[in-house]
Formats: structure tokens, C-alpha cells, sequence
């Protein structure tokens, strides 16, 4: 029987939050909590955090760390299960991902990750074109893991073999994908024009415009389509420079964070409820759309509603 989730906006990827990195070395079960009363302070009910493409020491670590905390009563209704994106994306389409982090599709990898997560793990985000990615998709879903697309190149045949092998949706689209692409073909294409793939969105004013938005919605219509924030660990805090995973990053005044020195976004600063007062900003959608997009449908998509 499924847990009764909070009512408030549903989240599917929150990489941190206020300086709590879940890919970090060191990470507890107080900075989780610490993270969740944040978030629903601020509006977001329950989310899935995200475990980013790390070394194998930290999801050896962090796995059982998560997992206790989703163990906690007090949490419990929060946590909706673990989102692993990556490790197994493409190089072109890693983003602010590392290269050196990023490993081929591997089954037996996936059942350790399992069970150190003793089953916990809902989402995980890969790229379709990978070697070994169709078999890690039917693998999967068998393990009653819901397998995402994202930071991929793939064409259309590829992204039509994960579809077939399991695959539900698209992470980020729009995102996660280099900043120069065909005209068509193109990966963007050929995941909007399949109705099999729901599509996730950042609508928090900087991934993306207001016409690729209203495009999405349009051609995917409200049924098919999540809302997310991908909030980074440096979300909730004050502008400025800071450094994640060695890297430099830059949290703008207005709110874009991106890797210093590049074009690069590295996740946002948003809520959830920024994410819905953007839309709110220029769209015409009702709350019950809204409600729709940002809690009906990601719940839904994890088979809680």
C-alpha cells in the first residue's frame, strides 16, 4: 500500500539544498533532515534526492545514509526514493557531469546500488545510446526502477529502442544536451514527438525559454509533462562563488548557477514553488493544471497517486 504524501508540489530531482550536497563526502541523516524542513517550509511536500554521477566511494556511502534517513518517521512522507543520474551518460551530453565519473552501463552495478538502497532507488537518469544501455533499462524496470533519458545525444533509433526496452521520460528536456545541435535531426525532436516519453521541465526562468516551455506543453499536453526544479546543493544560499566537486561555480544574483567561466548550467536555484510562480508569470494554466504538473503527474509517474 502506498504512503500518504504530504499535499504541496512534488519534486523528482533536488540534488541538494542549502549548502547539503547528497553526493558529497560526510553526508548524515541530520543534513537531510535539515534539507527536507528547508524544502517544506518552502512549499515542496515530499522529492526524490538525487545522487549525481560521483565516484564509487560515495555512493557506497551515501546510499545507506539516504536510506536511513528515509527509515526516520519524521522523513519518511518526504522521501519518495532515490534518483540516480548517472553515472551511465554520454560524454557529449554530461554537462556539468565529470567525464572521468562517467561509466558504461553495468547490471551487476545497479543490483549492488539496489542493495545498498535496500530497494529505494525510484529514478535513474541515463543516456540511450550508451553500449549496454537497453539492457540496463529492461534490468531495470524489472527491478522496479523507473528509468529516465537524459544527458544523451541519442537519435531517434536509440531513443525508440530504450522506449521500447522501458524507458518512461525524458529528464530535463531541453537540458542536459549540448548547446549546438542539427536542425533535425535531433535529439530534442525525437524525444517531443514521442508520445510514449513524459517530459520533465525546469521552469525556473533560466534552463529554459517561455516558447520551448509553452512548445513542450503544447505537443506533450498537460498528462505528459512534470515539472522539476533540479535544485542544486548551493540552492538557499547566497550569491557568490563556491565550489562543488572541484569545480568553481556561480550562483548569480537573479539566480542562474552555472560553472564559472563557461555556459554551463550546474542544476538552479529554485523551489518547487518558484518553479510554479514562473509559469504562473506568463501562462495561462489554472492551478489544477499546475497542481497537475508539479504534484499529480510526478506521482503518478512513481505509481503513488
Amino acid at each position: 500500500m502506498n504512503k500518504i504524501v504530504p499535499d504541496g508540489w512534488i519534486d523528482l530531482q533536488v540534488n541538494g539544498f542549502v549548502g547539503v550536497d547528497f553526493s558529497a563526502p560526510g553526508l548524515t541523516v541530520a543534513d537531510i533532515r535539515r534539507v527536507t524542513e528547508v524544502l517544506v517550509r518552502r512549499g515542496t511536500a515530499a522529492y526524490c534526492p538525487t545522487v549525481v554521477t560521483s565516484a564509487m566511494e560515495r555512493y557506497e556511502e551515501n546510499l545507506p545514509v539516504l536510506v536511513a534517513a528515509m527509515e526516520e518517521p519524521d522523513l519518511n512522507p518526504h522521501l519518495l526514493g532515490i534518483h540516480l543520474e548517472g553515472p551511465f551518460l554520454s560524454l557529449e551530453g554530461r554537462g556539468a557531469h565529470q567525464a572521468a565519473l562517467l561509466r558504461k552501463p553495468d547490471v551487476q552495478l545497479l543490483d549492488h546500488w539496489l542493495t545498498l538502497a535496500k530497494g529505494h532507488i525510484s529514478l535513474l537518469t541515463l543516456a540511450p545510446e550508451v553500449e549496454g544501455a537497453e539492457a540496463l533499462i529492461r534490468h531495470a524496470v524489472a527491478r522496479g526502477v523507473m528509468v529516465l533519458l537524459g544527458h544523451h545525444v541519442a537519435d531517434g533509433a536509440s531513443i525508440d529502442r530504450a522506449v521500447r526496452a522501458g524507458a518512461r521520460g525524458c529528464t530535463h528536456l531541453g537540458n542536459g544536451i549540448p548547446n549546438i545541435l542539427p536542425r533535425h535531426p535531433n535529439p530534442i525532436w525525437s524525444q517531443l514527438a514521442d508520445d510514449r516519453l513524459i517530459a520533465m521541465l525546469i521552469t525556473d526562468g533560466h534552463h529554459l525559454p517561455v516558447e520551448f516551455v509553452r512548445s513542450v506543453l503544447r505537443v506533450k499536453g498537460l498528462d505528459r509533462c512534470i515539472v522539476t526544479s533540479d535544485a542544486a546543493p548551493i540552492a538557499g544560499l547566497p550569491p557568490g562563488r563556491y565550489t562543488w566537486m572541484g569545480t568553481e561555480l556561480v550562483s548569480e544574483p537573479l539566480g542562474r548557477i552555472g560553472l564559472a567561466n563557461t555556459d554551463v548550467l550546474a542544476g538552479s536555484s529554485a523551489t518547487m514553488a518558484d518553479c510554479v510562480a514562473w509559469l504562473r508569470s506568463w501562462s495561462q494554466l489554472d492551478e489544477q493544471d499546475l497542481r497537475k504538473l508539479c504534484r499529480e503527474n510526478p506521482l503518478r509517474l512513481l505509481g503513488k497517486y
